[in-house]
């Protein structure tokens, strides 16, 4: 008999109300006996991202159904990236995180459900299930709703990143206002979310080298015909799951965070994985896996995924290439990562040796042949950042960048300038008070770092912030800075003029200046919030160097 956590709402002559209620929503005595698996849900037609999410629950709860399981829905909210981007709402984007983790919690803990498979999309609803999976400890799938299709204008694939690299352009004369609009209207062709290896394609193929997601099923685009026939096996999956009492924990191990990371690192992933992989081994209490393994794995991971933002393909073109699972053949071949469990029941290796390769594609190189020859990012420290930032190094090959400090104290400040072409070659910018206390919510500094690619100027000026970089970003973008500067860390004391040098190789971000001479000038900057959900988030969150939770993982 497998664990029946639901005959804790359904079992027994004292739980005669509860099934009174149960029967009205059309379960009956059958129902009571199997298990009852949560479909959680992160629907919302608020952008393309989730906006099939509902039709994809259809097949899900089907299998469930087929395997004995009784489905019962529940929904979440969701915060769309590319919308809020450069807005004061991208400060909500890191907080939904948190709560999609705690309304997965509170809904299956709060019901004793016996599973529950977790329908995600837009980029902080896929580490809010792996966090939700690995707290609770309960049989449950995570399933991607999948990519969207390339948009095209004039022949060229685009995704959203072409878009806000147009609005740099628009601004620095390269293009008129006219064609901004017709790349506005044609980048975005329907539903799935954003088509590069951005943040959330990144964390779904996480969630499948972790061992959460079946092995192929987070790969297939949004509007594909395969789409539906694998949620249905996943709605199977996850009742086998409760049978057999397959729990996440027996998937998610330092050895598949490692692998996790080491798949990003080989595809030049987003640096918000790191943050988000640090979050969900804090929430499995997997104290053996901190922010410099990610270093150690890039040095040692070249880069064979040529895949956007730095490289040329989409996740379209990933699929059709032969997927996650030719990105696991590559690694087993090159014995580079660790055979480990998963959701299916199959190892990794196992599920891995089923890939078909696409003849003469050309999306996924041989570790011979590498893309670059070290990974998508790098972990530095000094004298800005004690505690460690992430350096992003997808789209150029610069290991070593010295200027002169550009200082802002918010990106909307920073934006106004670049539009204004006022950032100029050899600048280090700095954006403070954007980290996950000071921000709060750490935004994304996507606006400025397209609009310094639109305006030629990537590979020509640095970038710091204590915020994050969305995974379209590229170019020497250093975030996650730590201690962040509402806190007192070394940022908040940077002027204008400072030399700062960055050295990826000696792993240093150092600034020719006493900083500790201004301490005494210095006061923490007034809270932007003071009540509701912005507020609680600022006076909980940790550090970026330890995933931004506000959980208390270790704290017990």
């Amino acid at each position: 008999m497998f664990d029946k956590k639901s005959n804790a709402i359904v079992d027994g002559p004292s739980r005669a109300a509860a099934r009174a209620m149960l029967r009205a929503t059309g379960m009956d005595d059958k129902n009571f006996e199997g298990p009852i698996v949560a479909v959680f849900n992160t629907w919302t037609n608020m952008g393309p991202c989730n906006m099939d999410l509902d039709k994809l629950a259809v097949p899900v709860r089907a299998g469930i159904r087929a395997a004995g399981g009784t489905p019962v829905d529940f929904n979440s909210i969701a915060v769309s990236d590319g919308i809020t981007m450069g807005s004061e709402g991208m400060r909500a984007s890191l907080m939904s995180r948190e709560v999609i983790a705690d309304s997965i919690e509170l809904a299956v803990k709060g019901h004793s459900l016996d599973g529950v498979i977790i329908l995600v999309a837009c980029d902080k609803t896929i580490p809010a299930a792996g966090m939700a999976l690995a707290r609770m400890n309960i049989p449950g799938v995570v399933l991607y709703g999948g990519s969207i299709m390339p948009g095209n204008h004039r022949g060229k694939d685009l995704s959203v990143q072409d878009v806000f690299e147009a609005v740099g352009a628009c601004a620095a004369g390269i293009i008129d206002e006219a064609e901004l609009k017709e790349i506005e209207k044609a980048a975005c062709p329907g539903a799935g979310a954003c088509g590069g290896q951005f943040t959330a394609n990144s964390m779904a193929m996480a969630m499948t080298f972790l061992g959460l997601s079946p092995m192929g099923a987070n790969d297939i685009p949004a509007i594909n015909d395969n789409k539906n026939t694998s949620a249905y096996i996943a709605g199977q999956t996850v009742v086998d799951c409760v049978m057999k009492n397959r729990l996440p924990r027996d998937m998610i191990t330092q050895k598949s965070l490692k692998n996790a990371a080491i798949a990003l690192s080989a595809t030049a992933a987003s640096t918000n994985a790191i943050l988000h992989l640090l979050a969900i081994a804090s929430e499995a209490g997997i104290r053996d896996f901190d922010i410099d393994v990610f270093d150690e794995i890039s040095r040692s991971t070249p880069v064979i995924g040529d895949l956007k933002p730095g490289g040329k393909y989409m996740a379209y073109d990933l699929y059709a290439a032969g997927g996650s699972a030719l990105i696991g053949k590559r690694l087993v071949d090159d014995g580079r990562i660790y055979d480990q469990p998963t959701v299916t029941g199959k190892s990794l290796f196992t599920e891995i040796k089923d890939c078909k390769e696409l003849t003469d594609q050309k999306v996924v190189r041989h570790f011979s042949d590498p893309v670059k020859s070290r990974g998508g990012y790098g972990i530095l420290y000094g004298d800005l950042a004690p505690e460690g930032c992430v350096v992003k190094l997808a789209g150029h090959g610069a290991l070593y960048f010295q200027g002169s400090a550009r200082v802002f104290e918010s990106e909307e400040d920073c934006f106004k300038e670049v539009q204004n072409n006022g950032i100029k070659k050899g600048d280090v910018v700095i954006i403070r008070n954007e980290g996950p206390c000071g921000g709060p919510g750490m935004r994304e500094m996507l606006g400025v770092t397209a609009a310094l690619v639109g305006q030629n100027l990537a590979d020509h000026v640095a970038l710091i912030t204590d915020g994050r970089f969305s995974g379209a970003s590229y170019g020497f973008v250093i975030g996650h800075v730590a201690p962040e500067a509402a806190k007192g860390g070394p940022l908040a004391f940077v002027k204008d003029g400072d030399i700062i040098t960055i050295d990826v190789e000696a792993r240093t971000i150092n600034i020719d200046a006493d900083l500790k001479s201004r301490v005494s000038d210095w006061a923490p900057p007034k809270p932007k919030y003071t009540t509701g959900a912005y507020a609680k988030f600022a006076k909980l969150v940790g550090s970026a160097s330890k995933g931004a939770v506000t959980s208390f993982p270790f704290e017990n």
